[in-house]
């Protein structure tokens, strides 16, 4: 067994993970990089990026459907299923090797294997049979594990008729029915996809609305949205049972009024997610951990001196892109570099990619109030927007919430076309604490989308031009 010494080690090669390696590296560290499955981690190969290739595909094959509306003669169109998953299986693919060959050149050191803590300051690589290969040390580690899909008792994934979001990337046969168990954005996008597709899409929610962290208005949008396009939306309704049947799954559903039964070909759990705290050695260190989640102050230092955690593994949001800052946060903290701050929560855009697409960032209007804000509320539909009816896409609205008093944005969301690119503009004024006067004052593209965004501004003050 080989010993080897760094200056940090980074357990995990998701978004968090390489972007720590390569970081340290950036900085002059002697970094090390473990990881017992795939470079990229579960959003390059299992989530973020191959989602986002079959929904690409859903949304040109709606758009094909749509053409006559544009002037074009094409016919009808058809899909090939086993096409379009290769085509996302080839994406990920591209992109991991993509970050092999980055952390090659920023002289990162990848050992492939399963890394467990054996204390402060050590590091085990063990292969595939468990065995110790090497023994790694460093002064500090990130773990960035990330999580995996959550299972519920009498709601365990089977990989056949009762799906994770893993399996439903990759299927062999379009299933006629499904049901969706969870309408965050994995499930909503999920439905999206195979209802575009033909399937008959059931989602039920256990909550009052779908897409629960989303702002009500836009909650409802989204709604009104999907059961136009033909879903069907079970909100305060709960599982009661689940039988598999074969190739089939037997499920009622308690819906507070009565009890719904129906037949499904397949089930997609889509019900949060838990960390992957297991089996890397905890237990060694002081390290503490609440709801499968690794307790970190706003430094993502653990209670283990020398020991930091990132990521999903680190709590909520779940999301690829706070991982990655997290990661610079982390590694320039620890570099010594004076620039460095706290991530602030509110600044972090969440982003669906269904149709139509959802964005926020910031408070929602509900909770600015809860929080003791005067607000100032602006909506925008895209209706009233140039380019989106050029588009055909006049579907949604911007929404944005102000502090009356300050004209500080507290919140921006959006519902319609191009949404999850429009949130940076909100996300960047957040970022630079700009206030109503600024947004109100700047020049907006025309034709544009983004244009919808300068009015919700002058809406929320009156000013709206064209609404």
């Amino acid at each position: 067994m080989l010993k080897t010494d760094f200056d940090i080690i980074v357990v995990g090669g998701g978004p968090g993970g390489y972007v720590a390696a390569i970081r340290a590296a950036q900085l002059g560290l002697r970094a090390a990089l473990v990881e017992k499955e795939h470079l990229g981690g579960v959003c390059l190969n299992w989530g973020c990026i191959p989602t986002k290739a079959l929904l690409r595909s859903a949304e040109v094959l709606r758009l094909a459907r749509d053409a006559e509306s544009y002037g074009l003669d094409v016919g009808a169109p058809s899909f090939n299923l086993a096409k379009i998953v290769s085509r996302s299986r080839a994406v990920s693919a591209q992109l991991q090797a993509g970050v092999k060959h980055l952390l090659k050149k920023n002289k990162v050191t990848v050992f492939d294997g399963h890394g467990r803590l054996e204390g402060a300051g050590i590091l085990s690589v063990s292969g595939p049979d468990g065995q110790v290969r090497t023994r790694l040390t460093a002064p500090h580690i990130i773990l960035a594990t990330g999580a995996r899909a959550r299972a519920l008792p009498g709601l365990e994934p089977d990989g056949q008729t009762i799906w994770t979001a893993r399996e439903a990337m990759v299927p062999t046969a379009l299933p006629k029915r499904l049901l969706v168990i969870g309408s965050g954005a994995i499930g909503i996008e999920f439905a999206s996809f195979y209802n575009t597709l033909g399937a008959d899409v059931t989602v039920v929610e256990l909550l009052d609305r779908i897409l629960p962290v989303e702002d009500e208005d836009i909650s409802a949008l989204a709604r009104k949205a999907f059961e136009k396009q033909g879903m069907t939306i079970l909100t305060s309704s709960s599982i009661k049972k689940l039988e598999r049947t074969g190739d089939t799954v037997h499920v009622a559903i308690d819906t507070g009024s009565d009890v719904r039964e129906m037949v499904v070909d397949r089930v997609i759990l889509a019900v949060g997610i838990v960390g992957n705290v297991e089996d890397i050695g905890l237990e060694t260190t002081g390290v503490k951990v609440e709801k499968t989640h690794i307790l970190v102050n706003p430094w993502l230092e653990t209670d283990e001196p020398g020991i930091y955690a990132i990521g999903d593994l680190a709590g909520p949001p779940w999301l690829a892109h706070k991982a990655s800052h997290e990661a610079v946060l982390c590694v320039e903290r620890i570099a010594g570099l004076s620039d460095v701050h706290p991530l602030d929560p509110t600044t972090i855009p969440g982003c669906t990619f269904c149709h139509p697409q959802l964005a926020s960032v910031g408070l929602s209007e509900a909770k600015a109030r809860q929080l003791g804000h005067e607000v100032r509320v602006g909506r925008f539909p895209f209706i009233g927007n140039g380019k989106a009816i050029a588009l055909g896409e006049t579907e949604g609205l911007v929404k944005t919430v102000f502090d009356a008093v300050t004209g500080e944005l507290l919140g921006a969301h959006i519902i319609g076309p191009e949404a999850t690119e429009m949130i940076q503009g909100y996300m960047l004024a957040k970022t630079l604490e700009t206030t109503e006067a600024e947004l109100s004052s700047a020049v907006f593209p025309h034709p544009s989308l983004s244009e919808a965004m300068h009015e919700s501004v002058l809406d929320a003050y009156g000013r709206a031009i064209h609404f």
